[in-house]
């Protein structure tokens, strides 16, 4: 479905209109590619019983789309000088709210429930801020657990990260975080050619599809996440040497030993059931 808004031409005319450059402490790349907005929007899915989040929205090229498609489009924008551009350019639409908040400091359920109505679909459609992309991701996925769906275009870098496999260089304790509560998928690859400004580095689109049942669950959620991230703390070293700084060598070597992981192990090494394991082993018999 071919959007009005967005090309190269409309978003130069825009900004030029309005005297407005792209704000680089809000990390504001404009994506013109039509093909790309076509891929993000395709892989979400959506139908008009979908209540579709999206985070800063900009001038709009991607909501309008949303809008042709959801039942509801909530967008936050940070951007107060984007917010009427925005809504003359979705004029003709009546199905979309704009929110001029800072997405790390909204209540997303209460939000959800407010503008959600009777639609039983949430899912989360977004050209994300580089700058924040994990504090997003990560903060939502703690929040709620009421969207079920994420679609997001973000730095290629995080997004090999979040899609990273045991014993790859791109998997580590983002990688663990993100599985654990959704199966991840690199749908394509963006070259930094078609924003403006260019950004500095290639983006990639990535949707993350929850699970309605953990297929897998630590004893303590707040532990299994600290442990992880200690796990990878310095990554060339062994989980012996990582966890050194929090348990006595004895401990950690009885630990391996008992859930059958050699002591030369690297994080890199471990799949997500076995860092549970430890993890539930070290609250069993260290009270965590």
């Amino acid at each position: 479905m071919q959007g009005k808004i967005g090309s190269t031409g409309f978003v130069n005319k825009v900004l030029k209109e309005n005297d407005l450059q792209a704000k680089k402490k809000f990390g504001q790349n404009f994506l013109t590619d039509q093909n790309i907005l076509s891929s993000i929007v395709n892989a979400a899915d959506i139908d008009r019983d979908t209540l579709v989040i999206e985070i800063g929205p900009g001038l709009g090229s991607l909501t309008e789309r949303l809008c042709q498609l959801a039942g509801k489009v909530l967008c936050y924008e940070i951007d107060g000088d984007l917010i009427p551009i925005l809504k003359d350019n979705l004029k003709e639409f009546n199905n979309f709210e704009v929110i001029h908040n800072d997405i790390l400091e909204v209540d997303i359920n209460a939000d959800i429930d407010s503008y959600r109505g009777s639609l039983s679909k949430v899912y989360l459609v977004a050209n994300l801020p580089y700058y924040i992309t994990t504090p997003i991701i990560l903060g939502l996925l703690s929040k709620t657990s009421k969207i079920r769906k994420y679609v997001m275009m973000m730095q290629l870098e995080v997004a090999d990260r979040i899609c990273g496999k045991p014993a790859t260089k791109d998997y580590n304790a983002l990688s663990i975080a993100i599985g654990y509560r959704a199966k991840a998928t690199k749908i394509t690859k963006v070259p930094r050619t078609v924003f403006i400004p260019a950004p500095n580095v290639d983006s990639a689109v990535v949707r993350l599809d929850l699970y309605d049942a953990l297929p897998y669950k630590a004893k303590n959620e707040e532990h299994f996440f600290k442990f992880i991230r200690l796990c990878f703390n310095q990554r060339r070293k062994t989980l012996t040497n990582n966890l050194g700084s929090e348990y006595s060598k004895e401990f950690i070597n009885k630990m391996l030993s008992d859930n059958n992981i050699k002591p030369t192990a690297r994080a890199e090494e471990l799949s997500i059931e076995e860092f549970i394991r430890l993890s539930d082993y070290i609250v069993d018999n260290q009270g965590e």
